[in-house]
């Protein structure tokens, strides 16, 4: 069967249409995250008869390539998960009908107000990674899109608004899942300042904080997208070409602080999902510093290795020695929760690294990568040293091996571009951010800084790690120390 032309996944592959379900749910993020987790749980819901709505996707910047693909697949999808559940190798395939459409609203913001005046739409999900959900100054024009994510929010709410004359039943449930603490309070924080920057109403602005609810959350699911180099086997066994189809693990939890009645309408752990309802801050401590915190320490020193997954790096013996190194002995330390508990999800965290069904890319964890160290690793950086008076080893060498994999090389369209022995990879990070990366490492490479100095710049700005690195006693000679012996001198 290999090599002939398979028919592309479309509503034709569909036993039970759900065309008649409404669109309910708006969706800021399309990519492969939210189509793993969210729509995945979504579906879920629809297929046991606890819910009847579906998703529209939003593409969340200019640059995203998912739209096009969803609309011609007719909003459809493959989820695939494989790993150990329950003691048990799982390889399950699903097709999965949750999301109707996507949208992208640089080109048809029409379409994204016209869903803001819809009396269906109760929610609003979002991934728009942790660097979109910052506030970013710009200007309003109702006619089309703002640039940043909390923007079309304050767009989206201020279209519901007028269309429903400010009635209070018609706010809606905002539900982020962008990896920041607090993210619910964070992106109405943003929201209102918004809506002050842009000088609207205060009938509007009241609203928005009394007509609509802001939920924290914390996420937890790997999910590494399409199985590049699978593509004959999946197409021989699902018998159609799925470009969006994306695999994860099995394990799964969502946390959701709301009150009952939105449980109640998002009945999640009534299908058997992994969903918590309540206060997020006892699970985000371990999630975020021993999983998170693991992924960012490890990507750039094992991609800039040679090796270009997670598994991959922990089938290395030397990688998996560096990780399960940095993990336990020192971010373990350095979190406050039972000793029995955290040292449970750290094996957990290695065993899931280790499974061999996900190709999870080490350059896709490297996406943003500058706000994720800063959020996920300076913690324990810092508490490390607070504790035990001295620096972390594995922990800064992960931030020289981040600032190595962060110099550019050139560009990569609104992106940099980074070189690993002659193979280009994306430096995709914000714009303030790449720029400086660039007129950094610009004045290294024209010899108007020694490296020891290039890195004294880079880690003095606050901007970025949200406070000034270079305070800690040691850390820039030992990173430039470690920049200047390469790569292989620990890993």
């Amino acid at each position: 069967m290999r090599g002939l032309e398979w028919k592309k996944l479309s509503s034709e592959h569909v036993n039970q249409p759900t065309d008649q379900l409404k669109e309910t749910i708006v969706q800021v993020g399309e990519g492969n995250f939210l189509r793993g987790f969210v729509d995945w749980m979504i579906h879920q819901l629809n297929e046991k008869g606890l819910y009847d709505g579906k998703v529209v996707a939003i593409q969340p910047t200019p640059h995203g390539k998912v739209v096009p693909k969803l609309n011609a697949q007719d909003g459809l999808y493959t989820s695939v998960l494989r790993g150990v559940e329950n003691g048990e190798t799982v390889n399950r395939a699903e097709l999965i009908q949750s999301i109707s459409r996507g949208i992208d609203p640089y080109n048809n913001w029409s379409e994204v107000l016209e869903l803001a005046r819809s009396p269906h739409i109760e929610f609003m999900f979002s991934n728009t990674t942790e660097a979109g959900l910052t506030y970013h100054q710009e200007s309003f024009d109702e006619s089309s899109s703002p640039l940043s994510f909390p923007g079309k929010v304050v767009a989206f709410l201020y279209e519901r608004y007028k269309a429903f004359e400010g009635d209070t039943n018609k706010g809606i449930t905002l539900v982020p899942c962008e990896l920041v603490e607090g993210n619910g309070d964070l992106l109405k924080e943003i929201v209102l300042k918004l809506i002050n920057d842009w000088n609207l109403s205060d009938d509007f602005k009241q609203w928005v904080e009394e007509a609509n609810l802001f939920c924290n959350t914390l996420v937890d699911r790997i999910v590494t997208g399409f199985p590049r180099g699978e593509e004959e086997d999946f197409r021989e066994r699902l018998g159609y070409d799925d470009i969006l189809l994306t695999v994860g693990e099995p394990y799964h939890l969502f946390v959701i602080d709301a009150p009952e009645h939105v449980a109640k309408k998002l009945p999640f752990d009534q299908a058997g999902l992994n969903v918590k309802w309540g206060d997020t801050t006892p699970y985000r401590e371990l999630k975020v510093r021993l999983l998170n915190g693991a992924h960012t320490m490890m990507f750039a020193a094992c991609y800039l290795s040679g090796v270009d997954t997670v598994y991959q790096s922990m089938t290395n013996e030397k990688l998996a020695a560096f990780v399960k190194d940095g993990l336990f002995n020192e971010i373990l330390p350095t979190v406050d929760a039972d000793d029995e508990e955290k040292e449970a999800f750290a094996t957990s965290v290695l065993e899931r690294f280790s499974n061999p069904f996900l190709e999870h890319q080490l350059t896709d964890i490297g996406m943003n990568p500058l706000y994720k160290f800063k959020t996920r690793v300076v913690p324990s950086l810092l508490a490390y040293v607070n504790k035990f008076v001295e620096l972390p080893e594995k922990l800064s060498f992960s931030l020289a091996a981040l600032l190595a994999y962060t110099k550019p090389v050139g560009k990569e369209g609104a992106f940099l571009a980074g070189d690993r022995d002659g193979t280009r990879y994306v430096i995709r990070d914000n714009e303030e951010t790449l720029n400086f990366l660039s007129d950094v490492w610009a004045a290294y490479d024209a010899k108007e800084a020694t490296l020891e100095e290039t890195v004294y710049n880079l880690l003095a700005n606050e901007a970025i790690w949200g406070e000034n690195l270079t305070q800690i006693e040691g850390l820039t000679k030992k990173v430039a120390s470690d920049l200047e012996k390469g790569i292989h001198s620990l890993v």
